[in-house]
């Protein structure tokens, strides 16, 4: 049994269908990349598994199921999401901002700003007033401080100056190389993706329509599935 296990998902918003059977199977400790163009239910699945839309199919999280159970639930399960645009509180602090849902855990204040020395720098300061880049950091930290088992990171480097890219990125290495978190990763920079990724889940059209290891997702596949 996977650790993470989706399993033929549809979802719908009302009347309008967004997946049409996604299949995602995660070991824990595992870094898995989820492509696909845009429009094709990256961001749907996401919210699927989070429970923030209704879904149909298997769906469960180290044998549980979480159909039954409403986000926060899912949250507290050891799901931790950094949702695309990041959506940080933004009339908080930075420290207010990770504390706002931490759990005990290894991922303490002292860890996380380890991890990114720029929110070190700025615990007393309103979110509102930082970068576009060190509110990236922010949303990975608040969600890390949550001590999840599973960290899901939608488009964590969407818009980000390189430089910027680059910390986001040495950040998730060391996330994979150092802790045992498992990682669902939406991405658009392959590159990136392959050095971290033991797996990658294409989708086209709301469907899953390739899986396997990264090594294996040849340049046909990712042009035929991912390219522009």
């Amino acid at each position: 049994m996977s650790f993470l296990e989706v399993g033929q998902l549809t979802a719908s918003y009302g009347s309008s269908q967004a997946l049409f059977g996604v299949d995602v199977a995660m070991q824990e400790g595992e870094v898995t990349a989820l492509l696909g163009r845009n429009g094709m239910g990256k961001s749907s699945t996401v919210k699927a598994i989070c429970r923030m839309i209704p879904a149909q199919g298997t769906l469960a999280l180290d044998g549980t199921d979480l159909h039954a159970l409403p986000s926060h639930r899912v949250a507290r399960m050891g799901v931790g999401l950094v949702p695309e645009g990041r959506r940080c509180f933004k009339d908080l602090s930075v420290q207010e901002n990770l504390i706002a849902a931490c759990r005990p855990g290894a991922w303490t204040l002292a860890s996380v700003t380890a991890l990114f020395p720029r929110l070190g720098e700025r615990l007393g300061q309103r979110a509102s007033s930082l970068s576009g880049g060190e509110q990236q950091m922010l949303a990975i930290g608040r969600a890390l401080m949550t001590n999840p088992r599973l960290l899901i990171l939608d488009e964590a480097t969407e818009g980000l100056a390189p430089i910027i890219r680059q910390e986001i990125w040495a950040a998730i290495r060391t996330l994979k190389s150092k802790t045992g978190v498992s990682i669902l990763l939406i991405d658009k920079s392959l590159r990136e993706l392959a050095q971290v990724s033991d797996k990658a889940v294409i989708l086209e059209r709301g469907k899953t329509v390739w899986a396997g290891p990264m090594g294996e997702l040849t340049a046909d596949i990712s042009e035929r599935f991912v390219g522009v």
